[in-house]
C-alpha cells in the first residue's frame, strides 16, 4: 500500500506524465509481441488457419476444425467407403460430391454446399476444387473476405483447378470491396480462359470500379461474345449502363 501513496502523493502534474508513458509502453509491448494465428495441416503439405465460425461443424469449413470423438470418426469412415463403394472409385465418389457442392451454390444454399465441400475434403483433401468450394461458401455465409482469400490462394496451387477458379477469385475480392486486386486476379483469369464470358463480365466490373470506363465497355464486349449464361447477360446489361456504354 506504501508504493501506492506515494504514487499519488505526486503532483497531478506529474502523475498525469508517468501514466502517459506507461500507457507509451504498454502500447509499444503490444504492437512487439503479436499474436501468431494457429494453422492446421487440413492436407499433406498444406496448412490454413484454424478459424470457426457460430453456426454447426459441418455448415464450417473443414468441420470447424472440430476434435472429432471416435464415433464421429467411423462415421466420416463409413460415408468415404460406402460413397467409393457405390461409385466406383474414390476420383468419382469425390466428382460427385463436389458436383452437389457446386449445385447448392448454383441454388444459394451455403449449408449444404459447405456440407458437401466438407465431404468432398474427406475424400480428396488435396484438390484444388475443396479450397474453391470452401472460399466461395466462406463469402456467401461468413461474408470473411480474408479467409476466402487465403483458400482461393491454396485453390491456385493444388491439383486439377477448376476453369470459373480466376474468375469466381476475382468476384469474391470484387465484394469484399478489393478492386485493384480484383483487376489483377481478373486480368490473369481472361488470359488463360479467354472465352470465359464469366471472366470478362467480373474483369469489366473490377475495370469500373478502378476508374477505367472505357475499359469496362470493352470487357463488357468480350463477355456478350462468349455465350454468357442468363445471369451473366444481366451483369454485362448493368455493366454496359454503369460504364455509359455506346
Amino acid at each position: 500500500m506504501r508504493h501506492g501513496r506515494l504514487f499519488w502523493n505526486v503532483k497531478p502534474a506529474v502523475r498525469r506524465s508517468l501514466l502517459g508513458m506507461l500507457a507509451a509502453v504498454f502500447a509499444a509491448l503490444s504492437v512487439a509481441v503479436p499474436v501468431q494465428a494457429e494453422t492446421v495441416e487440413v492436407a499433406p503439405g498444406v496448412s490454413v488457419t484454424r478459424k470457426t465460425f457460430s453456426g454447426p461443424a459441418n455448415q464450417q469449413p473443414f468441420f470447424g476444425f472440430t476434435d472429432k470423438t471416435p464415433e464421429q470418426r467411423a462415421a466420416d469412415d463409413k460415408f468415404v467407403t460406402d460413397l467409393v463403394a457405390a461409385t466406383g472409385s474414390r476420383q468419382k465418389a469425390f466428382e460427385e460430391t463436389s458436383l452437389r457442392g457446386w449445385r447448392a451454390i448454383g441454388k444459394n444454399s451455403a449449408n449444404e454446399a459447405a456440407l458437401r465441400f466438407n465431404q468432398a475434403w474427406l475424400l480428396a483433401p488435396e484438390q484444388s476444387a475443396v479450397y474453391h468450394g470452401l472460399a466461395i461458401v466462406t463469402m456467401m455465409k461468413f461474408g470473411d473476405i480474408d479467409y476466402a482469400d487465403e483458400l482461393f490462394k491454396i485453390a491456385r496451387k493444388q491439383p486439377d483447378p477448376l476453369k470459373p477458379l480466376l474468375a469466381d477469385y476475382g468476384r469474391a475480392l470484387l465484394l469484399g470491396k478489393r478492386p485493384e486486386q480484383a483487376r489483377a486476379v481478373l486480368e490473369e483469369a481472361v488470359a488463360a480462359t479467354p472465352d470465359f464470358a464469366d471472366a470478362w463480365s467480373n474483369l469489366g466490373f473490377a475495370r469500373l470500379d478502378t476508374g477505367d470506363k472505357q475499359g469496362a465497355c470493352a470487357a463488357a464486349e468480350e463477355a456478350a461474345k462468349h455465350k454468357p449464361s442468363t445471369s451473366v447477360l444481366g451483369d454485362i446489361a448493368l455493366l454496359r449502363n454503369r460504364a455509359g456504354c455506346n
